[in-house]
């Protein structure tokens, strides 16, 4: 095995590993050292913003530096995303919020602001892009980046490259990333969340197989609960045991699956990093603090929604020709309505016009809990709202709906609202 390299992530100095149980830089003394025998030829990455909304609100609002903090809303809504000091107190994702405030009672809960979440991503990923045209998004806060043959542009490994993204991110942006650093994609995944946050973790291919192999099969992409289970059955709880199975008896078990699976639990990813990924569809929703029934009640809720979905569409540069209704009922159940081949739009107005058409048909008296609107076949923005002979009011309400936004960029969203939102439920 090649003798590991150092990289100074403060000043990106590469040297030979310092001896001793807490090795420095030699450089500058900086304890952040990451060290690897691969580390200086692979160039693999998956980049992950650490708790993104939090640590925005957190940038915006130094007051909140020290607090925990959790984005989300309504006690019977769920945690979109929660920080590290909220973390402590068994905080986490997608936990309900009720049971959020129980585990942390003092914690700040902000509602989000994905039109300020989708800008600040939009940012990130710019910076990611002046790196590699190899730009595989996730999701608002996560990439996978291929940065082969980028040395001699950036005159540097691709691990000094990511260490100096990481440091420009968080002195012009005001947000931390983890960086993981592999051979391949799944297992740059695993490695970006060894050392969160601020972090930087390598997995090399010669360690793979013996990194993953008493690890759960949970880990391996595509592995759900159910899959787990029955994977569990068959005699395969841990990675080890899928990477030692004869392949026969993995097909028999997981079908087609069994021999992909069995790549992976070798550290094996033939998967390349793709640069379009194409955004499906936009949604704005929210849970309830009480069941309503009453389309005068969730009329007001459905327009600030309308708002919401138009704020991200302008956001990530997008109209649509479609709007979806969601609502779920008490027992759970969900339903999902659609109104498709609309003039393509990314106004309010519109959206919610459309949304009220599929609201009011649903109002029954059935009680709801949760009401979403989302807009499913999107398109380039430069095609809405351009009016015609039949429609010669868009142009007119476009330019309103610029001028109010301008407002409330000047003055804050309670700049300019309409009178609907006055009534119950708004």
């Amino acid at each position: 095995m090649a003798a590991a390299v150092a990289l100074c992530r403060d000043c990106l100095a590469l040297s030979a590993p310092a001896m001793g149980g807490r090795p420095r830089c030699r450089a500058c003394g900086s304890p952040r050292i990451v060290s690897h025998p691969e580390l200086t030829a692979l160039s693999i990455a998956h980049v992950d913003c650490d708790a993104f909304f939090a640590t925005i609100e957190k940038r915006d609002d130094p007051s909140l530096a020290d607090k925990p903090v959790i984005i989300g809303g309504g006690r019977r809504g769920v945690v979109s995303t929660c920080c590290y000091v909220a973390r402590t107190y068994g905080v986490r994702s997608a936990m309900p919020m009720f049971k959020a405030l129980d585990a942390c009672p003092d914690a700040v809960v902000i509602r989000p602001n994905m039109a300020k979440y989708v800008a600040v991503g939009r940012e990130v990923r710019a910076m990611m892009r002046d790196l590699t045209p190899l730009v595989e998004p996730l999701s608002i806060d996560e990439a996978f980046l291929d940065l082969s043959g980028t040395q001699r542009l950036h005159g540097a490994a691709p691990a000094v490259t990511l260490a100096r993204f990481a440091r420009r991110v968080e002195r012009e942006i005001g947000i931390t990333v983890s960086v993981g650093l592999a051979p391949n994609k799944f297992l740059a995944k695993i490695a970006s969340d060894l050392d969160k946050p601020r972090g930087f973790a390598v997995i090399g291919a010669a360690e793979a197989a013996a990194f993953l192999a008493d690890r759960p099969v949970g880990i391996l992409p595509g592995i759900g609960a159910v899959a787990e289970k029955k994977l569990a059955q068959a005699g395969f709880a841990k990675v080890g045991q899928i990477a030692r199975a004869d392949p026969a008896r993995l097909v028999a078990v997981a079908g087609r699956d069994g021999l992909r699976l069995k790549a992976l639990a070798e550290g094996r990813d033939t998967r390349r990093v793709e640069p379009v990924r194409e955004t499906k569809s936009v949604s704005a929703e929210t849970t309830f603090e009480h069941d309503i029934a009453a389309l005068a009640d969730l009329e007001p809720i459905l327009w600030r929604l309308a708002e919401k979905l138009a704020a991200r569409l302008a956001a990530e540069g997008y109209a649509t020709r479609s709007v979806v209704l969601k609502l779920k009922t008490t027992d759970f159940k969900l339903r999902t309505r659609t109104l498709s081949g609309l003039p393509p739009t990314g106004l309010a107005t519109r959206l919610y016009e459309a949304g009220r058409r599929l609201l009011a048909e649903e109002c029954d008296g059935t009680p709801f809990r949760l009401l979403g609107i989302g807009a499913g076949d999107l398109c380039d923005p430069a095609l809405a709202d351009r009016g015609d002979l039949a429609d010669p009011d868009a142009p007119r309400e476009k330019s309103r709906a610029d001028a109010i936004a301008a407002l409330r960029k000047r003055f804050g969203d309670a700049a300019v609202q309409r009178g609907i939102v006055l009534r119950k439920g708004g």
